[in-house]
């Protein structure tokens, strides 16, 4: 499923325009970007829990010539599944 799909999923039960569904996804996936760029977590009952975790500076290793390399320190977004969505899964 890509974004297309959740448009059309959007526009299907909601009704309106495309553009409108279009739009209320576009709002929806900027602020949970927007929170997640601040540092705060994104909790959508039902689904599970958007973060942001630090990732610290490491030395790894081009797997290719064997040399080290070192990686910086950065933020990577993280996904903790809620207990109904793991459910639904199995």
């Amino acid at each position: 499923m890509n974004k297309a799909a959740i448009v059309d999923i959007v526009h299907e039960r909601v009704g309106g325009t495309k553009v409108a569904a279009e739009q209320t996804v576009d709002a929806i996936l900027d602020a949970v970007v927007s929170t997640l760029k601040k540092g705060e977590e994104v909790s959508i009952a039902g689904l599970g829990i958007f973060s942001v975790k630090a990732r610290a500076a490491r030395t790894a290793r081009n797997p290719k010539t064997g040399e080290a390399v070192k990686v910086a320190a950065c933020k990577v977004p993280k996904f903790r599944a809620a207990k109904a969505l793991k459910d639904a899964v199995r």
